[in-house]
């Protein structure tokens, strides 16, 4: 029994966290993060509304872009940010969530589940991990039927059209910032 105290103590000890100091950003850095967000996400619309897709006007515009935004622009050196994350990690997962719902497309729940463990798995594996490409596979599933009506079309457009046109803004505005330690990408592959 003796043991068993010491393994819990050790487990829940992991649970208390440590010391933290909040750095504030700098104006400068919070600007770039908002042009680089906003010119993004406006292209990202844009191509969708140049295209004339009325029927589904904001297709393009998944909830995952948006958690890209805040990696890519705001977060610009981070690991999870890179180039090969933000494609790899988004392509990988709407693979993974089109293959999920095509297997359970009438039990919701299990490929729901399945798509977002399966897109987890397959990201750390291919060291392409990028936290919204987790989104991205779960749209796949419950993005309704205008999502459904694109089948396998959903890994190229609107992911791949997608996160290759944030990819070129932030290689674009990130760079603008006189900061030398802003810049993207850190690498590429």
């Amino acid at each position: 029994m003796k043991g068993f105290e010491v393994v819990l103590k050790s487990y829940l000890s992991k649970m208390k966290g440590g010391s933290r100091t909040l750095v504030k950003k700098p104006f400068s850095e919070i600007a770039w993060a908002w042009i680089g967000g906003f010119a993004g996400i406006f292209g990202v619309w844009w191509l969708n509304h140049w295209m004339g897709i009325q029927e589904n006007a904001n297709l393009f515009l998944i909830g995952s872009f948006g958690a890209s935004a805040v990696l890519i622009y705001g977060v610009p050196m981070g690991e999870l940010s890179q180039p090969r994350n933000l494609v790899g990690g988004h392509v990988i997962s709407a693979l993974v969530g089109v293959i999920a719902y095509n297997l359970f497309p009438d039990n919701v729940p299990l490929a729901s589940a399945l798509a977002v463990a399966t897109a987890i798995a397959a990201m750390m594996a291919t060291n392409t991990t990028h936290p919204p490409g987790g989104a991205t596979a779960l749209i796949a599933v419950v993005g309704g039927a205008s999502v459904h009506e694109l089948g396998w079309m959903y890994i190229l457009s609107p992911v791949l059209v997608g996160v290759l046109i944030m990819l070129v803004v932030a290689v674009i505005v990130n760079n603008f910032s006189s900061n030398k330690n802003r810049h993207y990408p850190k690498y590429w592959i």
